[in-house]
């Protein structure tokens, strides 16, 4: 039976993918893998060395999505309030105002976030978990979207904490733009001889038609089978050798919920084995936790991920349950 969806390619995706790729060249994957996130409803963690396009990407991003944008250079001595926002008291009225800080946006660029102490990391869990700031005992809803893009450096170390487990955990992935290939840095040395196409880059979607395409991500369909899929994928780093703190249930949602918008952006109603696989590293590695033996032989996350992949029998996929799911009749 041939079967078509019934979801062509999202318009606003596509102008947002070429849009940012004016800015980023030759970076095509990794801003499709951080649209999906951000379709997902989550927040990105950005890891790589200095020079590589970190800001750009989450900068180029708002712009397109026509999102405000905020960045914060965190510092050993940023304190909470600089990030979410303070009271102040004001002798005309005898009153606290609060003064909203930076969190306060559509992107907030949190970069080297590892740079900041530990209380003022956690300044943003309540914000990224709940969507709400609460200062002095009163509540304060951030509006939506918001979108955190946090950047660290993976090579220098001195002079900065370790994010813990559960603030990794809050990323829906981790991702890095790499290092551009030899005939890419030539077209990006050639765009960027006069002015930066970052200021003269235009929205080309708005904060609603974003807000549209994540609440259709959560209606992609995903089979039972495929459920099972990435609840064992969970379950296997849990059971790892050379895994002391395995992944939780929120992983398994962030993958589920970046698997349907990679399902999205291929205009797809429907959640395959290889969406799971594409997103799998991305959502899973960051929240591994190896063990010290493991650590010492030098081998990363990602390779436990691969490991587990490997293992992990792949469930065939069910036509009939994929036909219904695209609202076309089952065969008789």
């Amino acid at each position: 039976m041939t079967m078509t969806t019934n979801r062509t390619s999202p318009p606003f995706a596509d102008r947002v993918l070429q849009n940012v790729a004016r800015v980023l060249v030759g970076k095509e994957d990794v801003t499709r893998l951080c649209l999906a996130g951000v379709l997902a409803g989550g927040h990105l963690l950005l890891e790589d060395v200095p020079g590589t396009g970190k800001t750009m990407l989450a900068r180029a991003l708002a712009r397109s999505l026509g999102l405000d944008f905020a960045r914060i250079q965190f510092t050993p001595d940023l304190l909470p309030g600089d990030v979410t926002g303070v009271s102040v008291y004001r002798p005309a009225s005898g009153a606290f105002e609060f003064v909203p800080g930076p969190i306060f946006t559509g992107v907030l660029l949190a970069d080297e976030i590892n740079r900041a102490t530990p209380r003022t990391q956690s300044a943003l869990l309540e914000a990224m978990g709940e969507g709400q700031v609460t200062e002095s005992g009163v509540t304060h809803v951030l509006r939506q979207p918001f979108v955190v893009f946090a950047t660290q450096n993976p090579v220098e170390h001195e002079g900065t904490y370790r994010l813990p487990e559960a603030q990794l955990d809050r990323f829906v992935l981790r991702t890095s733009v790499g290092y551009p290939g030899l005939e890419q840095e030539v077209e990006m040395l050639s765009r960027l001889r006069g002015a930066h196409p970052i200021t003269t880059l235009s929205a080309v979607a708005t904060p609603a038609e974003l807000l549209e395409g994540q609440a259709q991500v959560r209606e992609v369909h995903v089979a039972p089978d495929v459920q099972r899929y990435v609840a064992a994928l969970g379950a296997r780093t849990r059971r790892h050798p050379q895994v002391s703190l395995g992944t939780g249930p929120r992983a398994s949602l962030a993958l589920q919920g970046v698997a349907q918008a990679l399902a999205w952006l291929d205009g797809r109603a429907f959640v395959t084995p290889d969406d799971v696989q594409v997103a799998a590293p991305a959502v899973l590695a960051h929240r591994l936790t190896l063990r010290i033996e493991a650590r010492l032989q030098g081998l990363a996350p990602e390779t436990i991920v691969a490991e587990v992949l490997r293992s992990e029998p792949v469930p065939v996929e069910d036509m009939t349950d994929r036909a219904v799911a695209i609202g076309v009749p089952p065969a008789r």
